[in-house]
């Protein structure tokens, strides 16, 4: 397990929509995770409800707020869909398969990967758009940029200074083979074992 794996867990529920599980977990994520001290400070001292329309106005109306990290290289363009096949590939070599209602490339759904499995590969090979979102949220002054700043504090290097330097980062990612894969489907990340015990 890695050793971020629990800050990995902590930033994957606090960068999920903030439903009442959520509210529920604040006392435990406060001990698990003092890096993220700034932003469940600010979860825990409102109405869970405005938190909520905080998360939709940051995260659902703004691409340039997306936390689907192939988004961020490929844009909106077909290349992105092999990069989500990639995705896919990657929590079925670590015996995962990918099951839930997101897109295989949505960040708490890496995160949650990273600390389940100790793989930080997808993170290091993201870095870029972990970085332009961060400084994203930043400019927009909402309390999630710290989360995105301890999680990007966990890989190796420092933070790009600025958009910049973060675009070039992302446009530089490792090249990819893009053929003979398998057409991705269904969108959660299961044991694939337990998967087949229900068929």
């Amino acid at each position: 397990m890695s050793e971020h794996a629990v800050l990995y867990q902590a930033a994957a529920y606090c960068l999920s929509y903030p439903d009442e599980e959520f509210h529920e977990r604040l006392p435990l994520l406060r001990r698990a995770a003092a890096e993220l001290g700034e932003f469940l400070d600010h979860a825990a001292a409102g109405p869970p409800q405005d938190l909520a329309a905080h998360y939709v106005q940051v995260f659902d109306f703004k691409n340039r707020h997306s936390l689907y990290l192939s988004w961020w290289r490929d844009g909106d363009t077909r290349r992105r869909g092999m990069s989500l096949v990639r995705f896919k590939e990657v929590y079925r070599e670590h015996g995962l398969e990918f099951t839930g209602e997101e897109l295989p490339d949505f960040l708490p759904v890496v995160l949650e990967f990273a600390a389940r499995t100790g793989h930080r590969g997808l993170l290091d090979e993201y870095r870029g758009g972990l970085e332009l979102l961060r400084l994203a949220l930043t400019d927009f002054g909402t309390p999630y940029a710290s989360v995105l700043a301890a999680v990007c504090s966990t890989l190796p290097g420092p933070s790009p200074k600025d958009r910049a330097e973060a675009l070039a980062l992302a446009r530089s990612g490792p090249p990819r083979e893009e053929v003979g894969l398998e057409p991705f489907g269904a969108i959660g990340l299961e044991p694939i074992a337990a998967i087949g015990e229900r068929s």
